[in-house]
Protein backbone atom coordinates (compact mmCIF):
# COMPACT_ATOMS: atom_id res chain seq x y z
CA UNK A 1 0.00 0.00 0.00
CA UNK A 2 1.29 3.47 -0.87
CA UNK A 3 -0.19 6.83 0.09
CA UNK A 4 0.19 9.99 -1.98
CA UNK A 5 3.33 11.03 -0.11
CA UNK A 6 5.14 7.83 -1.15
CA UNK A 7 3.65 7.96 -4.67
CA UNK A 8 5.27 11.39 -5.09
CA UNK A 9 8.65 9.70 -4.52
CA UNK A 10 8.08 7.51 -7.60
CA UNK A 11 6.32 9.95 -9.93
CA UNK A 12 7.68 13.37 -10.95
CA UNK A 13 4.13 14.72 -11.47
CA UNK A 14 2.59 17.27 -9.14
CA UNK A 15 -0.84 18.88 -8.81
CA UNK A 16 -2.83 19.21 -10.99
CA UNK A 17 -1.18 16.43 -13.02
CA UNK A 18 -0.59 13.86 -10.31
CA UNK A 19 -3.43 11.46 -11.09
CA UNK A 20 -2.75 8.60 -8.66
CA UNK A 21 -4.00 9.10 -5.09
CA UNK A 22 -3.31 5.69 -3.56
CA UNK A 23 -1.82 2.30 -4.43
CA UNK A 24 -3.72 -0.60 -2.88
CA UNK A 25 -1.84 -3.55 -4.44
CA UNK A 26 1.68 -3.75 -5.84
CA UNK A 27 3.55 -6.81 -7.07
CA UNK A 28 6.87 -5.57 -8.53
CA UNK A 29 7.49 -7.00 -11.99
CA UNK A 30 3.85 -8.05 -12.27
CA UNK A 31 0.96 -5.72 -11.45
CA UNK A 32 -0.44 -2.71 -9.62
CA UNK A 33 -3.89 -1.57 -8.50
CA UNK A 34 -4.27 2.11 -7.67
CA UNK A 35 -6.98 4.72 -7.70
CA UNK A 36 -7.78 8.35 -8.37
CA UNK A 37 -10.63 10.04 -6.52
CA UNK A 38 -12.35 12.30 -9.03
CA UNK A 39 -13.76 15.43 -7.42
CA UNK A 40 -15.88 18.25 -8.84
CA UNK A 41 -13.13 20.78 -8.09
CA UNK A 42 -10.65 19.20 -10.55
CA UNK A 43 -9.35 22.09 -12.69
CA UNK A 44 -10.24 20.40 -16.00
CA UNK A 45 -13.97 20.33 -15.16
CA UNK A 46 -14.26 24.13 -15.47
CA UNK A 47 -13.66 23.93 -19.22
CA UNK A 48 -14.45 20.34 -20.25
CA UNK A 49 -18.23 20.14 -20.66
CA UNK A 50 -18.83 22.47 -17.65
CA UNK A 51 -22.61 21.89 -17.71
CA UNK A 52 -22.09 18.12 -17.76
CA UNK A 53 -18.59 17.53 -16.30
CA UNK A 54 -16.72 14.58 -17.81
CA UNK A 55 -13.08 13.68 -17.14
CA UNK A 56 -11.11 14.06 -20.41
CA UNK A 57 -10.18 10.71 -21.93
CA UNK A 58 -6.58 11.79 -22.36
CA UNK A 59 -6.33 12.26 -18.58
CA UNK A 60 -7.78 8.79 -17.99
CA UNK A 61 -5.01 7.41 -20.21
CA UNK A 62 -2.46 9.54 -18.34
CA UNK A 63 -3.73 8.17 -15.01
CA UNK A 64 -3.32 4.59 -16.29
CA UNK A 65 0.20 5.46 -17.51
CA UNK A 66 1.08 6.98 -14.13
CA UNK A 67 -0.02 3.80 -12.33
CA UNK A 68 2.13 1.81 -14.77
CA UNK A 69 4.96 4.25 -14.06
CA UNK A 70 4.82 3.55 -10.33
CA UNK A 71 4.92 -0.18 -11.11
CA UNK A 72 7.89 0.30 -13.45
CA UNK A 73 9.86 2.46 -11.02
CA UNK A 74 9.21 0.08 -8.11
CA UNK A 75 10.18 -2.91 -10.27
CA UNK A 76 13.45 -1.24 -11.34
CA UNK A 77 14.05 0.06 -7.80
CA UNK A 78 14.54 3.56 -9.22
CA UNK A 79 13.08 6.99 -8.47
CA UNK A 80 12.98 10.22 -10.48
CA UNK A 81 15.37 11.84 -7.99
CA UNK A 82 17.93 9.14 -8.92
CA UNK A 83 18.13 10.69 -12.41
CA UNK A 84 15.60 8.44 -14.14
CA UNK A 85 12.41 9.50 -15.88
CA UNK A 86 9.64 7.30 -17.21
CA UNK A 87 7.99 8.62 -20.36
CA UNK A 88 4.62 7.49 -21.67
CA UNK A 89 5.49 6.82 -25.33
CA UNK A 90 2.54 5.04 -26.92
CA UNK A 91 -0.84 3.36 -26.70
CA UNK A 92 -2.41 0.60 -28.74
CA UNK A 93 -5.94 -0.76 -28.74
CA UNK A 94 -7.20 2.18 -26.68
CA UNK A 95 -10.91 2.02 -25.95
CA UNK A 96 -13.32 4.08 -23.85
CA UNK A 97 -16.49 2.41 -22.55
CA UNK A 98 -18.10 4.99 -20.25
CA UNK A 99 -17.54 8.52 -18.98
CA UNK A 100 -15.90 9.39 -15.64
CA UNK A 101 -17.72 12.07 -13.65
CA UNK A 102 -17.23 13.90 -10.34
CA UNK A 103 -17.66 11.56 -7.40
CA UNK A 104 -16.25 8.53 -9.21
CA UNK A 105 -13.34 6.55 -7.80
CA UNK A 106 -11.28 5.63 -10.83
CA UNK A 107 -9.51 2.31 -10.26
CA UNK A 108 -6.29 1.96 -12.25
CA UNK A 109 -4.76 -1.43 -13.02
CA UNK A 110 -1.58 -2.24 -14.91
CA UNK A 111 0.12 -5.54 -15.67
CA UNK A 112 3.62 -5.91 -17.09
CA UNK A 113 3.58 -7.59 -20.51
CA UNK A 114 7.27 -7.17 -21.38
CA UNK A 115 10.44 -5.09 -21.03
CA UNK A 116 13.19 -4.71 -23.59
CA UNK A 117 16.06 -2.18 -23.46
CA UNK A 118 14.17 0.17 -21.15
CA UNK A 119 10.89 0.01 -23.11
CA UNK A 120 8.10 -1.41 -20.99
CA UNK A 121 4.77 -2.69 -22.29
CA UNK A 122 1.75 -2.78 -19.98
CA UNK A 123 -1.82 -4.01 -20.22
CA UNK A 124 -3.89 -1.29 -18.48
CA UNK A 125 -7.49 -0.91 -17.39
CA UNK A 126 -9.46 1.85 -15.70
CA UNK A 127 -12.78 1.13 -14.05
CA UNK A 128 -15.43 2.61 -11.77
CA UNK A 129 -17.37 0.26 -9.48
CA UNK A 130 -16.00 -2.75 -11.44
CA UNK A 131 -17.38 -1.29 -14.69
CA UNK A 132 -14.68 -0.84 -17.35
CA UNK A 133 -14.02 2.76 -18.31
CA UNK A 134 -11.01 2.31 -20.56
CA UNK A 135 -8.50 -0.33 -21.67
CA UNK A 136 -5.25 -0.15 -23.63
CA UNK A 137 -1.79 -1.52 -24.14
CA UNK A 138 0.69 1.23 -23.33
CA UNK A 139 4.41 1.69 -23.74
CA UNK A 140 6.68 3.55 -21.33
CA UNK A 141 10.39 4.32 -21.72
CA UNK A 142 12.89 4.58 -18.89
CA UNK A 143 15.43 7.30 -19.69
CA UNK A 144 18.14 9.19 -17.83
CA UNK A 145 17.45 12.86 -17.15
Amino acid sequence: MMDVKEIREYLPHRYPFLLVDRVVELNPGESIVAYKNVTVNEPFFTGHFPDHPVMPGVLIVEAMAQAAGVLGFKTMNKRPQDGSIYYFVGADNLRFKRPVVPGDRLQLEAKVISERRGIWKFDVRASVDDETVSTATILCADRKV
